[in-house]
């Protein structure tokens, strides 16, 4: 059994004046988001073993907001493939993932995180359903593959035990707030 915590860089600012997309930080709202979503990690105390992330700014934001939440460093493999990455791309980074690790954070962009997501939970159902409508900013889904090798993970379904939005936990992160 493989478990991937699949999470969606925070909110990012973009009235900051940066020559770069890759550059761009996180806004206000999204730093609250990232801190609650680690604070949500640590209260289910959701554990992982080994973590990817793409170097952008706004994921290596997130991530430390997350960390400061989760009461706990993160220091997760940045991989430059991660960076708006495509579904195949983020297949390979999984496949390539060491068996030693039963539980993966992958931190990264949109679209691609929400193809992974559909790409590998075909069985239909509310959480499913969620995904399909929105994969917001600071959003965690959590994938668990009947698999023993990473390398299968590209053709095994998954089964998605969780998805869980900042608006879930606060609803002062929504879209309305």
């Amino acid at each position: 059994m493989k478990t991937l915590l699949v999470l969606r860089h925070a909110k990012s600012g973009w009235d900051d004046p940066v020559a770069r997309d890759f550059d761009r930080p996180l806004n206000p709202k999204g730093q609250r988001a990232a801190v609650a979503m680690g604070r949500y990690l640590h209260g289910q105390g959701l554990r992982f073993d080994h973590a990817i992330a793409s170097p952008a700014a706004r994921v290596k934001e997130t991530l430390a907001q997350v960390a400061h939440g989760y009461g706990a460093a993160i220091e997760p493999v940045w991989d430059q493939k991660l960076y708006l990455a495509s579904l195949g791309t983020l297949l390979d980074a999984i496949e390539a993932l060491p068996d030693t690790a039963a539980t993966v954070l992958l931190s990264g962009h949109n679209p691609g995180l929400e193809e992974l997501v559909l790409d590998r939970v075909r069985a239909p159902g509310q959480l499913r359903d969620a995904v399909e409508e929105k994969f917001p900013t600071a959003t965690l889904a959590e994938l668990r593959f009947d698999i023993a090798h990473w390398r299968d993970a590209s053709r095994a379904e998954a089964e998605l035990v969780r998805f869980v939005r900042p608006r879930d936990l606060d609803p002062s992160l929504g879209p309305d707030a």
